[in-house]
């Protein structure tokens, strides 16, 4: 069988989802996957980020990073999104990859793929399970399969808990507060593991 391949979608603003992508990444290929990490186009007016140290910091690291496009999307079986919280919902830059997906959506191709998602926000009840399944619901419209991280391994305790996906605080000095590597790399792995029995069961 050919390896799952899977997209890793981020929008970074201060660098945190961007480690994160980074994480599932590595974990998704110790799995045995095909990864690509992919960010999401940035809206924002260069003046405002030009503003803040360390969004520009963030945007410096990252312009190397390929921006997503729809035939990532079709090219993947699975796909890892990882967010920052915005208000309790994602921010609009990926609302926004999300809303361009139309024709593909549309032509069938969002069918049956395996997705999760990540986020961080600078509390702990910030936002970030609901920002988790905002996106989930647009995944339901794609007819994808949500593969979450539940309480399958113990490694999600240690990073706070949540069932939903890896969820992060960040502290006012940028820092992640929970230690989420190991949660991160589980869920990339089962992430990779449904995509395997979707894409075998498909064969």
């Amino acid at each position: 069988m050919t390896n799952v391949k899977l997209a890793v979608v981020f929008y970074s603003m201060g660098g945190t989802n961007y480690q994160l992508a980074k994480w599932a990444a590595e974990g998704a290929k110790e799995a045995g996957a095909e990864v690509k990490i992919l960010k999401v186009q940035e809206l924002a007016p260069e003046s405002v980020i030009a503003g803040n140290e360390a969004w520009k910091a963030t945007v410096d690291a990252t312009k190397d990073v390929p921006v997503a496009t729809s035939a990532d999307m079709e090219w993947a079986d699975a796909i890892i999104f990882s967010v920052p919280t915005r208000f309790g919902n994602m921010p609009s830059q990926m609302k926004q990859f999300l809303d361009t997906q139309g024709g593909l959506w549309a032509s069938g191709k969002t069918v049956n793929k395996v997705v999760s998602a990540m986020t961080s926000a600078q509390n702990p009840h910030g936002g970030q399970e609901a920002t988790l399944l905002s996106l989930y619901t647009s995944m339901m419209h794609w007819g994808a399969i949500i593969a979450t991280p539940g309480y399958t391994d113990p490694v999600i305790f240690g990073a706070g808990g949540n069932p939903y996906g890896t969820s992060v605080t960040v502290g006012q000095d940028g820092k992640m507060i929970e230690d989420v590597q190991g949660a991160v790399k589980h869920q990339a792995k089962r992430t990779v593991t449904v995509a395997e029995w979707v894409k075998k069961g498909n064969q």
